[in-house]
């Protein structure tokens, strides 16, 4: 990991953007910051440069979130993320760099194709809130593509959204249960050697655009719709997770 103008040229963008999603946009995209980095780093390093800021992140967004969560849907997702994390600890073990740039391509692509297809009415949420049971499952794949990517947003979504949750109810049950999530994949990151010495010097220096982008993200959530950053997001996930299936494959 080379700290220079190239990387921090695409680094502050995507810790920027990773800030305002979980700030203001109930955090379902802010895993939009590792497909970018993946661009220019190996997967490990693309995802234990982003892990310490992530959890500063959380750390920052508890307190304005505060108790506005609902607790039964977020003890579900914490509980069933367990089994994921665990599965990413062995998958992490087997699979060559490759293999999760194919992934996390994958991850991307397919959210985005999620997303299109809930917005034009192909697959629409279930018209009864999912089972504490479902929310397990949607837990257990939230803490696998967390693993991998910082990409659990999406399971989570598709539980949260069938609860009919409110607009901030949802955003704080989100900040909860990814905060959670990303202490349980701290130990074994570490253990992996998922992070380096210069990956931490990266994330000393980009310590205040993650303040940044939080604060940005609080301030908008309560002023702002989201489409255009939804619509941004889609686009930057479409380019990165089709270059990231293209170099995986060739």
């Amino acid at each position: 990991m080379e700290l220079d103008l190239a990387f921090f040229a695409l680094a502050v963008p995507a810790v920027l953007f990773a800030g305002v999603s979980k700030g203001g946009f109930g955090s379902g995209v802010a895993f939009a910051a590792t497909p970018m980095l993946a661009l220019i780093l190996e997967p490990g390093q693309a995802i234990g440069l982003m892990l310490p800021l992530l959890m500063l992140m959380d750390l920052a967004l508890l307190r304005p979130y505060w108790r506005q969560w609902h607790w039964a849907s977020a003890r579900a997702l914490m509980i069933g993320s367990v089994p994921g994390v665990a599965l990413g600890v062995v998958l992490w073990r087997v699979a060559d760099p490759d293999m999760f740039r194919l992934l996390i391509g994958l991850v991307a692509i397919g959210f985005v194709a999620f997303q299109a297809a809930t917005a034009s009415g192909f697959l629409q949420s279930p018209a009864r809130p999912m089972s504490d049971g479902a929310g397990m499952g949607m837990g257990g794949l939230a803490g696998l593509t967390s693993f991998i990517s910082h990409a659990g947003g999406p399971p989570a979504a598709v539980y949260l959204l069938s609860r009919k949750l409110e607009k901030t109810e949802y955003q704080a049950t989100t900040v909860l249960v990814f905060w959670a999530i990303n202490i349980l994949k701290f130990p074994p990151y570490a253990a992996l050697g998922i992070f380096t010495r210069p990956s931490l010097i990266a994330d000393l220096i980009l310590v205040p655009v993650a303040f940044a982008g939080v604060a940005l993200g609080v301030w908008l959530h309560r002023r702002v719709s989201g489409r255009l950053f939804f619509a941004l997001t889609y686009l930057f996930l479409t380019c990165a997770g089709a270059k990231l299936i293209w170099d995986a494959l060739t």
